[in-house]
C-alpha cells in the first residue's frame, strides 16, 4: 500500500532521519509494531503495515508531527527534546542510541587546565541545553549557535569552548578537542501526542507496552533489510 493511501484511523508513528532511524524501524520489527524495510523509507518517506504507518522526518521535526496530531507518537532522541518547545508526553525511554552532551576545549587551553574564562564563550548547536549547563555551574557564558562543524570554531578563535554531542569521543579527537564536563546524556525516546493519549489510548498502551517488552527484554534487534 502507498503512503498516499494510508487510512488515517492507522496508528500513525514518526521516526528520525539519521542516526537513530534503522534501529527505531528494528525495534518497531522486534515488538512486532510494524515490519518495514528502511529502504522503503528512503524512497518514500511515508510506509504502512497493517495498522500502522511510519513517517519518515527529520529529527528535530518529529516533536511537531507529535505535538500537532499530524502523528500519534514518534521515536526521538532526548537531545532533541532538550531543544523542543514542543508539548509532547514521553512515555518511555528506549534505550538505545545513547550519547552525551559535553563541554570540550582545546588540547592546552586554558580551559583544559583548569581556568576557566569569563566569561565563557562557548559555540554549540544546543543553546538551550548549553544555556542550562552554565547557570547550574554558575558560569557567566556567550553562547554561539552554529548549524555545524562546531569543532572548527576554537581552531579559528570564534569560541573558547564547544558544547556538543558525543557518541564515542573519535570526533572530539580528531579535532584536538579533550573533554571538561558532562552536561547531559542522551538516548531515544517514546513520545506521544496529548490527545492521542486520551482519544486512543488503548492503541498507544499496546505500542509502549510492545516497545518495553522489547527494551526490557534486551532482545536482539537486526537491521532489516540487510
Amino acid at each position: 500500500m502507498s503512503g498516499a493511501t494510508a487510512a488515517r484511523h492507522t496508528l500513525r508513528i514518526a521516526l528520525p532521519a539519521g542516526a537513530l532511524f534503522e534501529e527505531a524501524c528494528s525495534l518497531l520489527a522486534a515488538a512486532g509494531v510494524a515490519r518495514v524495510d528502511p529502504r522503503r523509507l528512503d524512497r518514500h518517506l511515508l510506509a504502512v503495515d497493517g495498522d500502522t504507518t511510519l513517517v519518515r522526518v527529520r529529527p528535530t521535526d518529529v516533536p511537531v508531527y507529535v505535538e500537532m496530531g499530524a502523528c500519534d507518537a514518534g521515536i526521538v532522541g532526548k537531545d532533541v527534546l532538550w531543544e523542543s518547545s514542543r508539548d509532547c508526553y514521553e512515555l518511555l525511554d528506549l534505550d538505545f542510541g545513547g550519547c552525551r552532551l559535553v563541554l570540550a576545549a582545546p588540547e592546552g587551553s586554558p580551559l583544559a587546565e583548569g581556568r576557566w574564562p569569563q566569561p565563557l564563550r562557548a559555540a554549540t548547536k544546543y543553546p538551550v541545553s548549553a544555556r542550562r549547563f552554565f547557570d547550574s555551574v554558575g558560569v557567566a557564558a556567550e553562547l554561539i549557535k552554529l548549524h555545524g562543524s562546531v569543532e572548527l570554531a576554537p581552531a579559528v578563535g570564534l569560541a573558547d569552548a564547544v558544547v556538543d554531542i558525543t557518541a564515542t569521543g573519535a570526533t572530539l579527537r580528531a579535532n584536538h578537542l579533550v573533554e571538561i564536563a558532562e552536561a547531559g546524556r542522551s538516548t531515544a525516546r517514546l513520545i506521544v501526542n496529548q490527545a492521542s493519549l486520551k482519544t486512543r489510548s488503548a492503541a498507544v498502551t499496546r505500542l509502549a507496552a510492545a516497545l518495553r517488552g522489547v527494551v526490557a527484554g534486551g532482545a536482539a534487534r537486526q537491521p532489516l533489510g540487510a
